[in-house]
């Protein structure tokens, strides 16, 4: 568990929960799931002295639960934002960095380290406790950038830091939907690798677990995209029933607050849409697989008959001589044999020569 102290000029780690909240800024409180579920006791007791009020206890199991959905609730002293992160799982990079060809065996492991684990917000006046997974680079993330910006400030000299808790939540709920960018490269390349095997014409797709695998992925992708849209719409209609403020640096604020909101509801837009678009072309590519199949298929079928066609009236001359009769023509003949073969060759080649005219042999027709 990671606090800081977060004010307009200063970023401050502090090295144990305070007695009492400091004069100016907020407390921000960052803690592993499993870190919190050991400390919530001290927690609880802290957040009654520092804000009057505590976490409803079935908000505790909410930020506890490692399978929630994105979601959004409201209390009179709180709000509470689960909030499922869009990212690669741990070592997903490489796999396509070791093996530039992305073969299907890299895209299964890929598809299988995405990583939808739940970030938890409490969002109070002047406390934001945040509960992150295990292996979530989120909280050090912001706690590095926070630091360099207490110490440098922005371009125009004024101080960037986080102007409450709930600018904060935003901040970070906005860099967890943009870090879908690296995952979005991750499944391009998938989907890349396996739209290759299945138009490819000399080799014979049989992998049709690693397509499901796709689509569910995919699927998985999207519910957890309008999952967000909608915990983050549920903020903005929540935000906008706050009493209004008189003072012209909180209206300020509140309209920094919306901004932000908006910002990140709009890249949840796109995030989504993109998704549906992978979507799309997975079941396009699958679609454009079969139609080849199917024309590989037409193409089989076609040289077959074409052949069948030129070798039947060859049967039939054959058949024809071959009658157990004294009376056939050419039978005792000494030119007959050549006579028959003669007119088979011809027969033949001129079948060949016309069905190669109309094109119903080989692939290339003419434009």
């Amino acid at each position: 568990m990671r606090i800081f102290h977060v004010s307009a000029t200063r970023f401050t780690e502090l090295d144990a929960l305070p007695a009492a909240l400091p004069d100016d800024g907020f407390v921000w409180v960052g803690s592993a799931r499993g870190e919190f579920e050991v400390a919530v006791a001290q927690v609880q007791s802290h957040l009654q002295a520092w804000t009057g009020g505590q976490l409803v206890d079935l908000h505790v199991a909410d930020l506890l639960n490692n399978q929630l959905p994105s979601n959004f609730d409201t209390t009179s002293w709180y709000d509470l934002l689960v909030f499922r992160r869009l990212a690669a799982g741990v070592g997903s990079e490489a796999l396509f960095v070791d093996d530039e060809n992305g073969t299907m065996a890299t895209a299964r492991k890929a598809l299988k380290s995405i990583d939808t684990s739940p970030v938890g917000f409490a969002v109070f006046d002047r406390v934001l406790l945040t509960v992150h997974p295990a292996e979530c680079a989120l909280r050090e993330f912001f706690a590095q950038r926070l630091a360099q910006q207490a110490v440098n400030g922005d371009v125009r000299g004024q101080p960037r830091l986080p102007a409450s808790p709930a600018d904060l939540m935003l901040r970070m709920a906005n860099h967890m939907v943009d870090s879908y960018l690296a995952l979005r490269r991750l499944l391009t390349r998938q989907l890349g690798a396996l739209q290759q095997h299945l138009l490819d014409p000399k080799s014979r797709f049989n992998d049709w677990p690693m397509l499901l695998e796709a689509r569910n992925a995919l699927h998985l992708l999207e519910d957890t995209c309008e999952d967000q849209r909608s915990a983050i719409q549920e903020w903005i209609d929540a935000l906008d029933e706050w009493p209004t403020e008189s003072e012209p640096a909180k209206r300020h604020e509140r309209e920094l607050l919306r901004l932000r909101s908006r910002d990140v509801l709009e890249h949840i837009e796109r995030v989504l849409s993109h998704v549906r678009r992978l979507e799309h072309s997975a079941e396009v590519a699958v679609q454009m697989h079969f139609s080849a199949l199917s024309h590989r298929t037409n193409d089989i079928m076609r040289t077959l008959t074409v052949l069948t066609a030129i070798f039947l009236p060859l049967n039939l001359i054959t058949g024809f001589f071959g009658m157990n009769f004294d009376s056939l023509p050419l039978i005792h003949s000494a030119t007959g044999i050549w006579t028959a073969v003669a007119v088979m060759a011809v027969v033949g080649i001129g079948l060949l020569v016309y069905f190669r005219r109309k094109h119903y042999l080989g692939t290339r027709h003419r434009p």
